[in-house]
């Protein structure tokens, strides 16, 4: 067990001393950060475009912002604003009373 170790321990596996050259990444404070998990900020759809209308009656606006199970899409995954992520909640509740757009898929 232990000159596994020592092995190991030598070729740089346990202290860290390992290079990581060759990898994709980021330097940051004599570091290399893998991964790039850090993605643009999503801008609201209808904050940036003036033409596309917040409407019930538009049900495929409305149906885009349905999840396939029914729910509407949260604030973070869709990029809305505060503002309009409360309009769009009015206007999918809207189109599911008047059955333009189902409170649940087809499927289940």
């Amino acid at each position: 067990m232990s000159v596994e170790k020592e092995i190991k321990f030598e070729s740089g596996g346990i202290d860290g001393s390992e290079s990581m050259e060759g990898m994709d990444g980021e330097e940051k404070g004599g570091r290399k950060l893998l991964g790039g998990s850090h993605s643009r900020r999503k801008q609201c759809r209808f904050c940036t475009d003036s033409d596309m209308i917040l409407d019930y009656k538009c049900v495929r606006v409305v149906q885009s912002f349905v999840s396939e199970h029914g729910k509407i899409v949260p604030r973070r995954i869709s990029g809305n604003c505060a503002l309009h992520q409360r309009q769009l909640t009015r206007e999918v509740k809207r189109a599911r009373n008047l059955a333009l757009v189902g409170f649940v898929s087809p499927g289940y």
